[in-house]
């Protein structure tokens, strides 16, 4: 069962390209993971919750297992592997066009004691005269081989029959995240190894090659003040100019999806390297969509910590970051652990900032006070007056000022600011529109 959801769990397993992406988009109903014909590109293990017969089960995609891999291709088996020691059910995904391999066979061996049900799905049987049962995989011995095809649909209607007589009897429902959280950022900044340190454990795969993370991986963390947050670490948002491989595109679209569905983002900066102009521009998307966010600078232990060249950087951050200065600033290391334990409450409280809501009353004492203090520049001789203000909206925070007249971008900005000197809107933006008043 998952300690994050209560659910029963189920892990989809097998050697790399035999479908395995295309049988669990085909269970959820809809494209979730990254399916190309290209062997390995899910890599780490992604987890959704799936439903058939009013039956609700976590269900895991794994990257291939490779037994005796070396490098990165033994880090995506050892994910596999955890994935089937979280399991409840294992259903080992094999490729009918070949017959059983020899790392099928391996595989195999070692899922004969496992004290779980194991469900060999044979795939890529996609001519329906094809359908009855390969008998060559009984040389698994992993019981009746289950004849599917991923692509055309034939025969999975069965095998979650079959999946869900094996499911462990009831399991206490999920409880939703009190808040959704995206790590983005460029590729190989580390956002990774900061998901891992915030959950304790090797959850996504850590690798010096850039681009390892591909699919946006959703994880449940407590927060300090005990809220359960979705984080969803994603893959390195690249310039799209540099995106030549399908698969990165798509990742790429992704990871810009996540940020529509999110509450706040953590932009997590390599600060060894500076601020460049394309996390500028990952800063930008966030401020565009309106997501709470907190600037993680990581790394921080290659870095200076005195003397003019830390004076030098900080000026370089705050300048690079002005039109992003509402956003906390946190110096991390995802490699020794400092600063990550302050993450996750800047972020609640980021978190909590783009859901507040001011009352109407207190958002108009607020702007005739800045009124008064600095009144707005007259326009074409005559003196522009904002009549009535309310906070419209929140996540983020809306503010629509009725006024007599246009009002000038710089006095907006002035109004936002006094806004945040009284309130506590620190982590997120606020978004400021006017209305003319008719004069009927």
């Amino acid at each position: 069962m998952s300690a994050a959801t209560g659910l029963p769990v189920v892990a989809v397993v097998g050697r790399p390209n035999v479908g395995k992406s295309s049988l669990v988009n085909r269970i959820l109903g809809r494209r979730e993971a990254i399916v190309q014909e290209t062997p390995g590109v899910t890599r780490d293990r992604r987890s959704f919750e799936a439903h058939w017969q009013e039956r609700a089960f976590e269900l895991i995609d794994t990257g291939g297992l490779e037994p005796g891999a070396t490098g990165i291709d033994a880090r995506i088996t050892e994910q596999a592997h955890v994935a089937m020691a979280l399991a409840d059910v294992i259903v080992l995904v094999v490729d009918g066009t070949t017959g059983p391999t020899q790392a099928d066979l391996e595989v195999a061996s070692d899922l004969r004691g496992a004290p779980i049900p194991v469900i060999v799905v044979v795939n890529k049987i996609d001519n329906p005269g094809d359908i009855s049962t390969p008998t060559e995989f009984y040389s698994l011995g992993l019981g009746d081989p289950h004849a599917i095809s991923a692509l055309h649909g034939t025969g999975t209607g069965d095998l979650l029959d079959r999946i869900a007589q094996a499911l462990p009897q009831h399991r206490e429902p999920s409880s939703s995240a009190w808040a959704s959280i995206a790590l983005v950022g460029r590729p190989n900044v580390g956002k990774s190894s900061v998901l891992n340190r915030l959950l304790g454990e090797q959850r996504s795969i850590v690798d010096a090659t850039p681009g390892t993370t591909r699919d946006p991986i959703d994880s449940f963390v407590e927060a300090p003040t005990g809220q359960r947050l979705r984080i969803v670490d994603t893959a390195g948002m690249r310039r799209e100019v540099q995106v030549k491989d399908p698969i990165e595109y798509f990742s790429l679209l992704r990871s810009r999806g996540t940020l529509e569905r999110v509450d706040a983002a953590i932009l997590v900066v390599d600060a060894a390297e500076g601020m460049t102009t394309h996390d500028q521009r990952i800063a930008s998307e966030i401020l565009e969509k309106g997501r709470a966010c907190v600037v993680a600078l990581n790394k921080w232990d290659l870095v200076v910590t005195q003397g003019p060249d830390r004076d030098r950087l900080d000026r370089d951050f705050d300048q690079a970051l002005g039109f992003l200065e509402w956003a906390p600033l946190l110096r991390i290391s995802a490699l020794t652990g400092r600063g990550i334990e302050k993450l996750l409450g800047l972020t609640t409280q980021a978190v909590d900032s783009h859901r507040r809501r001011l009352p109407t009353a207190e958002v108009n004492r607020l702007v005739r006070d800045a009124q008064q203090q600095r009144p707005h520049p007259r326009h074409g001789g005559r003196a522009i007056r904002i009549l009535y203000a309310a906070q419209v909206a929140v996540s983020p925070p809306t503010m629509v000022l009725f006024c007599n007249g246009p009002l000038e971008v710089g006095y907006m900005r002035y109004l936002e600011k006094r806004l945040r000197q009284s309130e506590a809107f620190e982590g997120t933006p606020i978004r400021m529109h006017y209305r003319v008043r008719s004069r009927d």
